[in-house]
């Protein structure tokens, strides 16, 4: 089959839209926390290293947002949002193709990453697993169970953290806990806020979420305050986790503008979500810079 035939040319239009589905801009979310969690307790650059971070940079996002695309396309052709950066619209005859991509990339890397784990890190590598598909797959759909669906949008993120320190055998500290916690605050934050944007096609679809049962103007406030909490909390980390506390005021200060948003205006927060994916760059690169710092020290 020639490069330039249509047949070709309709592959790789496929191919496009399947990578797209994984959200690559989003990528480094879930490969950083695990390759700064296991380098940090490690102490070396290895081969586990490297696949893990592989896994949690490609595969691992194309099962999480890939399967969420498949089973979210009927509420997603009335969300304007999708068919770019914040999510693809994948067309139904390449659904079954997104989820066999999901399941033939991830199955490798996590066979090495069995092999060379121990029961701790298998347990959480279930469930971070588990948290990826059980949030959109049918009859789980964890996305539609409010409250539920942030504390599994923020194991998305923090699970790989924590895989990576328990495949390091490193003992969990009382400010690496304190750390992880806080991450799980911001998680929890960043998906309500997320979420307050899609509450008129959400509920349009009959899709449940935090935001939806609660309001926009209450999930702007709870987010802003588990935000708050999250910086706080960094406070309470040996040096130099205590500059940590300062990634926390971008969010704060992005978000609070909506602080008496109506669900009539929510839709108007995906100028901050927009802003809050930046943001992410922003904020990963100053916690190298505190991770840099926390090596050498």
């Amino acid at each position: 089959m020639s490069a330039g035939t249509p047949a070709a040319r309709s592959v790789g239009r496929d191919l496009a839209q399947i990578v797209l589905s994984s959200r690559p801009i989003s990528w480094i979310n879930t490969a950083f926390p695990f390759a700064a969690a296991y380098l940090l307790s490690a102490r070396e650059i290895d081969l586990t290293l490297v696949i893990g971070t592989l896994y949690f940079l490609i595969p691992y996002n194309l099962a999480m947002y890939g399967i969420n695309d498949v089973f979210d396309y009927a509420s997603d052709l009335a969300n304007p949002r999708k068919g770019g950066i914040e999510g693809a619209l994948l067309s139904p005859r390449i659904h079954r193709a997104t989820l066999w991509a999901a399941a033939l990339t991830n199955i490798p890397f996590l066979a090495y990453l069995v092999i060379v784990g121990t029961p701790a890190s298998w347990i959480w590598l279930a469930v971070s697993v588990f948290a990826v598909i059980a949030y959109s797959a049918p009859v789980l759909r964890f996305k539609e169970r409010p409250f539920l669906d942030s504390v599994t949008s923020s194991t998305h993120f923090v699970s790989p953290a924590i895989v990576g320190l328990a495949l390091t055998g490193a003992p969990v500290s009382p400010g690496a806990a304190v750390t992880l916690i806080a991450f799980f605050l911001w998680g929890m934050a960043a998906h309500a806020f997320g979420a307050v944007q899609d509450i008129a096609p959400d509920r349009e679809a009959a899709i449940s979420s935090v935001a939806t049962v609660i309001g926009a103007r209450a999930t702007v406030r709870l987010s802003l305050a588990l935000w708050f909490v999250a910086g706080a909390a960094m406070l309470f980390t040996p040096w130099p986790g205590p500059l940590a506390a300062v990634l926390a005021v971008p969010y704060v200060i992005n978000a609070a503008p909506w602080w008496n948003v109506t669900d009539e205006t929510s839709g108007s927060t995906n100028r901050a979500w927009r802003r809050f994916i930046a943001l992410n760059y922003f904020a990963g690169f100053l916690a190298t810079m505190i991770l840099i710092l926390a090596w050498v020290s």
